[in-house]
């Protein structure tokens, strides 16, 4: 019978847990350390292997030169920052398009039939042609066209071709995640008298959207560093500045800055894109970080 009153005695683990737990713990301290010992002796072969090569010094003095990258971070960083302007308008824009593709793709009925053979026609055409192409397609072929209206920025167009390419992949990310959500989802909106565009909007779009967030990360990843494709228009993003400073220095070390710069800017997502597909259930069959 327990006193009314009495403090309740605290939880303690058994010996057998307890035990437990310190194995887990003594595991993961080894684990550490292994991984720790064989990433220090990995990079230790590698650099001795690079660095003893005949032709290292004239590589080292080539693309690594402290001088230089001192000399070309400024430019790079400041084209870097119309890289980033892109990625941010974009991002957007083909988020945006690419959820409308997926959605005329999955109407339902013959009588939209012209409209799904529209988008799987857009989706096939753009994913088949290579996105450089694409770029150099609408940045000279537009322009050239001297349509009223129609902007003739090269950073403009240099953003559509982004979008138009990129739209196409996020329209297929999208549309696996609309047909992923169960028809009897949609058949219970239609029987508490939602219409066919309110079950879309209130209850299929939302659980799409939540199952195809990491890919779609990934895609905004790719987007990040694909900007600097726009560099063939003449645009001064981080590529182009770092090509100018590489003709002025006579240096390859800006390239090296600029890849270092969209580095910085993409494995951050990357490792946030990870932590959102553990978090929804993606599982790495080889292990994650």
């Amino acid at each position: 019978m327990t006193v009314t009153g009495a403090p309740t005695p605290a939880w303690t683990p058994s010996a057998l847990q307890q035990a437990r737990d310190a194995y887990r713990r003594r595991q993961t301290t080894r684990s550490v350390l292994i991984a720790a010992v064989s990433t220090v002796a990995l990079a230790t072969i590698v650099t001795k292997v690079v660095t003893s090569a005949p032709g290292w010094p004239r590589v080292r003095e080539s693309f690594f030169s402290l001088d230089a990258a001192r000399a070309s971070l400024p430019a790079v960083a400041s084209g870097l920052w119309l890289n980033v302007r892109v990625f941010f308008a974009a991002g957007v824009l083909m988020l945006a398009f690419g959820l409308l593709l997926a959605v005329l793709r999955t109407l339902r009925g013959p009588v939209f039939w012209p409209v799904r053979a529209l988008a799987i026609g857009y989706i096939d055409l753009f994913r088949g042609i290579p996105l450089l192409l694409v770029i150099y397609l609408v940045g000279f072929g537009v322009p050239g066209l001297r349509l009223q209206g129609v902007p003739s920025n090269v950073t403009a167009l240099g953003t559509v071709a982004l979008v138009l390419s990129y739209s196409a992949y996020v329209a297929e990310v999208f549309r696996a995640g609309i047909e992923s959500v169960h028809p009897s989802q949609r058949a219970a909106a239609r029987s508490l008298g939602l219409t066919a565009g309110q079950a879309m909007r209130l209850v299929v779009l939302p659980q799409a959207v939540r199952r195809v967030v990491p890919p779609l990360l990934n895609d905004l990843a790719s987007l990040i560093k694909d900007s600097g494709l726009i560099s063939v228009l003449g645009v001064l993003d981080a590529i182009r500045q770092a090509q100018i400073e590489q003709y002025e220095l006579a240096n390859f070390t800006p390239y090296v800055v600029a890849g270092v710069l969209f580095a910085l800017l993409t494995i951050p997502m990357t490792r946030i894109t990870d932590g959102i597909a553990r978090r929804y259930g993606y599982t790495a069959q080889g292990g994650h970080l």
